[in-house]
């Protein structure tokens, strides 16, 4: 797994290459990895230059499963991804075995007064082609904040937040909800997209 880095090392490595990376904003989507969540969204996948966020009902419930195909194929064409203050260590082998290219990942060891700001600095840098942050607290003003510093840096950004955040408004580009239906079979539900009106139906993982 890529080392702890102090996060001035990676201000400073502006010159990484990084994916998407272009002054115009992109019409597509970043494909997802998952077919039939790519065709919810308007855009045919994760915004780019743009915040997503996923809100869950507690952490590790499937939201690291959705996001590897995409830090995979990053990692795999040369792209950097930040894990901002993560509320648990990663698994390198589980990573490693999902795709992910060990030495694109780097990990920021920030204290918990300083992970927003970090997640900001980090989106904005330019040197990442994706950033994961876990923001405890955010206030519109703050995620608004991190969703310009995504379009700034040509990132894609992902905020795992608490599910009780739904029902305030966000600056998100996307909005992912992941809920248990009457089966208690879990589903991500589109609560908000950019490009189009959140689809109804939601998208269950493993189901075709």
């Amino acid at each position: 797994m890529g080392q702890v880095v102090a996060l001035e090392s990676m201000l400073a490595a502006r010159t990484l290459w990084h994916a998407g990376r272009n002054t115009a904003i992109a019409a597509d989507g970043e494909p997802t990895g998952h077919a039939a969540l790519d065709a919810l969204l308007p855009q045919g996948g994760w915004p780019r230059r743009a915040l997503t966020e996923l809100l869950l009902p507690v952490d590790g419930v499937g939201e690291l499963s959705l996001l590897l195909p995409t830090l995979a194929r990053l990692t795999h064409a040369g792209g950097t991804v930040a894990l901002v203050a993560p509320p648990y260590i990663p698994y390198a082998p589980a990573w490693q075995d999902a795709g992910v290219e060990l030495a694109g990942l780097e990990i920021i060891d920030a204290a918990p007064s300083d992970a927003l700001w970090a997640f900001e600095q980090c989106l904005r840098s330019g040197a990442c082609a994706a950033v994961l942050g876990w923001p405890r607290q955010a206030d519109a003003t703050s995620l608004r904040r991190l969703q310009v510093a995504a379009d700034s840096g040509a990132c894609l950004g992902f905020a795992l937040r608490d599910r009780r955040h739904a029902v305030n408004a966000s600056p998100a580009a996307l909005r992912l909800e992941l809920a248990r239906d009457g089966r208690g079979d879990v589903a991500w539900h589109v609560r908000k997209c950019r490009g189009g009106p959140a689809p109804a139906r939601a998208f269950a993982p493993g189901v075709a």
